[in-house]
């Protein structure tokens, strides 16, 4: 990347943090979306101070695994992420995305600031119209956000041929492909 393109994406640069299950799915579809200059899985809104990964998976941390997206606003905006948010996994599950179920699999939109939560809350009022059953997809500030341990950073690209990558994350990842190839990196 050359400077030019560094000091533009810094000023456009963005952050936007989602749950929507495992974080593996997320972060294998965000990682190719253009303007999605960077996605780290985490823990995001629980109440114990560096979770491991056992310990959210027991759903006692009250944490969710999320993805962070850095993402530059003028090649991607918030709402085209949203939407493939709402592609890539079931927002009318409760604490469960197929057969991930606690609350650490919950669906969340966590904003960072005001004009983030009026967007969400717009975009979620706007889908309810699309589903029959109701939105559980939680909107609340991010108040706290931990990195997931290194192993789970790019689990997808690094474990194709595992079967939970198989059967659960190619699927959503294929699905995103196709149908927001216009958004996809090459």
């Amino acid at each position: 990347m050359n400077s030019k393109s560094e000091s533009s994406q810094s000023a456009t640069s963005e952050t936007a943090t989602l749950a929507g299950g495992c974080f593996w799915c997320l972060e294998a579809v965000y990682v190719r979306v253009r303007g999605v200059t960077d996605v780290e899985s985490g823990y995001c809104n629980g109440h114990v101070l560096r979770p491991t990964y056992e310990a959210v998976c027991s759903g006692e941390t009250g944490h969710a695994e999320v993805v962070r997206l850095t993402y530059d606003d003028q090649v991607v905006s918030l709402r085209e992420l949203l939407e493939i948010f709402f592609v890539v996994h079931d927002p009318t599950t409760l604490n469960r995305q197929g057969h991930d179920v606690g609350t650490q699999y919950r669906s969340g939109i966590y904003y960072l600031d005001e004009a983030q939560k009026a967007e969400a809350q717009a975009f979620v009022q706007e889908m309810a119209a699309h589903y029959p059953q109701p939105i559980a997809t939680e909107i609340a500030a991010a108040q706290t956000f931990h990195p997931a341990e290194a192993y789970h950073q790019h689990y997808f690209a690094n474990n194709p041929q595992a079967g939970y990558c198989q059967m659960v994350v190619a699927p959503k990842f294929l699905k995103a492909r196709t149908r927001y190839a216009d958004l996809w990196r090459g």
